[in-house]
């Protein structure tokens, strides 16, 4: 494993900005670490070597700005999840429908991301549109987790999280719906933070005003994440709920951290049957900031209701989203997203409209909670990882669940309050799987989040654990 690998993105970036590195040099290191890993796990299978090192060139042809946008990344090369288009390269979605498609603009995240910067070396591979939370497709096969190549990495951020983990690139980005940003960081040992909708802008895109989906930054430390959030913030006229970013930089968030007073902690939710080790090792890692004097208490949002409000309003976003592609491709689409499409298209108004009441009021509850907590702390999965032939978990704890996406409640069930909500490593299984805490503040206050997320990772003390070599098992 070459020594630019293993630099932490702040690091790297730091280098590039000192001229102690090029752009062209981490684009070879990245190349290289690629070669040595990715036919182990499947996490970067379109690559864009040229256009990479075409706007690295350009780059280096200027001196770096005198007054640095908040987050530049002087060069640093980036993964983009293959969900979002980038100009000239293959982006599928992980689509049979898309297999050959090759956009010729950017999505305007990228055109952000390259604007602040960032290089794209590759597309991370996903589900089909980024359904499901095991990281499979038609179109490059699986993707495999690193701790153990017979696992799932999770998803659908998956090829993202196992760039990640093993260092194959220093930042990629992610999205999440029901834990897409948040499942894979905790099975891969990675960190994910799913932003309050807004924070990052996107698009241009069908439903511009929908909130059960964003985008976000994935890294492999919590510093790391801060930096790719300040890259990737701002507003843009093309994505009508995008939020100003705030007065100060999320890296001062994590450079000068603020112990929290109050945080409530959860085992479960108050509605997922958790397995019993995931549950002692995150019990263990919050009685880290019982050591930091911090208050903690075992409480949680009234969230009985999550589930069916998330299936619903889920449901309907695909009728809107998929209809065409299943009317005109039915034969090339998963029979996960025919389903879901088709229960969505057969709501009725009124079933809408319970759902959106019933989030309405699930989210007055969660305000009212965080009038006494500063933030709401439980387990990121209530499984580790798990077979990766396995398309996904159907029972747990005794429990059935009735859909692919059921035993995603735990993240699921925070993305109805809007409030961003950030995965870190916590610990391993007896077997050496990973397992994440997810923590959540207030709404728009990513940066308390990831103040606290940064001061629980130095006590856990499990960033030097990472990039790792995959750990190849049959």
């Amino acid at each position: 494993m070459n020594d630019l690998v293993r630099l932490t993105a702040r690091e790297a970036v730091a280098a590039l900005a000192k001229g102690d590195a090029t752009a062209l040099d981490l684009i070879d290191a990245a190349l290289e670490r690629i070669a040595e890993t990715d036919g182990a796990v499947n996490a970067l299978p379109t690559l864009a070597p040229e256009r990479a090192k075409a706007h690295a060139a350009k780059l280096m042809e200027k001196s770096p700005p005198a007054n640095p946008p908040r987050g530049y990344l002087y060069g640093l090369p980036l993964a983009v999840k293959d969900l979002k288009d980038v100009a000239g390269v293959r982006s599928t979605k992980g689509s049979p429908i898309f297999a050959d498609y090759v956009p010729e603009r950017s999505d305007l995240m990228v055109e952000n991301l390259e604007a602040k910067g960032g290089i794209v070396l590759a597309k991370s591979n996903t589900p089909e549109f980024g359904a499901g939370a095991n990281t499979f497709n038609e179109v490059f096969g699986k993707t495999r987790n690193p701790w153990d190549t017979r696992m799932t990495c999770g998803g659908s951020s998956g090829g993202a999280a196992v760039s990640l983990a093993t260092g194959q690139v220093w930042l990629a980005t992610g999205s999440d719906t029901g834990g897409s940003l948040r499942i894979p960081s905790s099975f891969c040992s990675v960190v994910g933070l799913r932003p309050t909708p807004g924070r990052v802008p996107s698009g241009p895109k069908p439903l511009p005003f929908a909130t059960l989906s964003v985008d976000g930054p994935m890294g492999r430390t919590v510093g790391d994440v801060a930096l790719f959030l300040d890259a990737e913030a701002g507003q843009h006229v093309l994505d009508p709920i995008s939020l100003a970013p705030p007065e100060r930089p999320y890296t001062e968030a994590v450079d000068a951290p603020r112990v929290p007073t109050r945080i409530a902690y959860s085992p479960d939710l108050g509605i997922a049957p958790v397995d019993a080790e995931v549950r002692a090792i995150c019990a263990s890692a919050v009685r880290h900031f019982e050591a930091m004097g911090v208050g903690v208490e075992e409480d949680c949002i009234d969230l009985q209701d999550a589930e069916p409000i998330f299936q619903t309003l889920r449901a309907a976003q695909f009728a809107a989203t998929y209809k065409r592609y299943i009317e005109e491709h039915r034969d090339l689409v998963k029979p996960e997203i025919i389903a879901n499409t088709e229960a969505g298209l057969a709501l009725s108004a009124d079933d809408v409209n319970r759902a959106e009441l019933a989030r309405g009021a699930l989210y007055l509850r969660t305000a009212r909670f965080f009038e006494r907590y500063d933030l709401l702390v439980s387990p990121a999965v209530l499984v580790p990882p798990f077979d990766v032939d396995q398309r996904y978990i159907t029972e747990a704890g005794g429990v059935t669940f009735d859909t692919y996406v059921g035993w995603l409640v735990m993240s699921f069930a925070l993305t109805l309050t809007t409030c961003p909500a950030i995965s870190i490593p916590c610990g391993f299984t007896e077997a050496g799987l990973p397992v994440g805490l997810q923590i959540m503040a207030p709404r728009a206050d990513e940066a308390s989040l990831l103040s606290a997320a940064a001061l629980l990772e130095g006590s856990l003390d499990l960033v030097a654990k990472l990039p790792i070599d995959p750990i190849v098992r049959h």
